[in-house]
């Protein structure tokens, strides 16, 4: 697996900051990690991987594939893309249960998945994360622990060749952070699936980073 980024994209905030993103890299890692302090431009550059960001220009492929060319006008949506996405706040839907919301992206305009519908993927990745005691509830019944195996479980439904992981450790408790990330390690190992994470935390970089990469102001310092 490999990512040849090489974008960029003027931000204007709300305040009327102006903020340039220009990342060029590329990596053939299983574990790359982007690191840097907040405002550096890190969920930026993953939002736009991801697809979730249109870049103003530039190419954006994985293994060879362009995702995203200006030139050549293409811009493969978010959900074809064939990417885990694991947001910071984990964005589980709070009127769906543990169940409903693993399975959400296994269908398009799937707004009250059915329990039969991709229920034996739905079902591998319960038990995967120790989640089939709590699938019939809902978000605000879980721990932090369970919310963020929730949204691990949801973004590797699909089987994607990569996944994204935007500060998955920020929202959890020193004791549980510590925890989760001995868990992730294991499951990476385990499922053998690239992984690209963005954080600012040094212990996330120590534990994860086979290739490192340093944000500072908009780009790979």
């Amino acid at each position: 697996m490999s990512f040849d980024i090489d974008i960029r994209k003027q931000v204007t905030s709300d305040g009327g900051r102006s903020f340039e993103l220009a990342i060029r890299f590329r990596t053939e890692a299983r574990r790359t990690v982007i690191y840097g302090p907040s405002g550096a431009g890190k969920s930026l550059t993953l939002q736009a991987i991801a697809g979730l960001l249109k870049p103003d220009e530039g190419t954006i492929r994985c293994d060879g594939q362009a995702l995203f060319d200006s030139s050549a006008r293409i811009d493969v949506p978010a959900r074809e893309r064939g990417l885990g996405y694991l947001f910071q706040d984990y964005a589980l839907f709070p009127h769906l249960n543990v169940r409903q919301n693993v399975g959400f992206g296994l269908r398009r305009g799937w707004l009250n998945p059915s329990r039969r519908h991709g229920a034996e993927a739905v079902d591998r990745w319960l038990q995967a994360f120790e989640l089939e005691a709590v699938a019939g509830q809902r978000p605000h019944q879980l721990s932090g622990g369970q919310r963020q195996r929730a949204a691990l479980a949801r973004a590797l439904v699909n089987e994607p060749r990569a996944l994204l992981l935007d500060e998955p450790f920020s929202a959890l408790d020193p004791a549980l952070r510590t925890r989760m990330r001995d868990e992730l390690d294991a499951l990476l190992a385990r499922i053998t699936i690239p992984m690209l994470m963005i954080t600012h935390d040094p212990e996330d970089l120590e534990r994860f980073g086979d290739e490192k990469l340093l944000l500072q102001d908009g780009r790979i310092a």
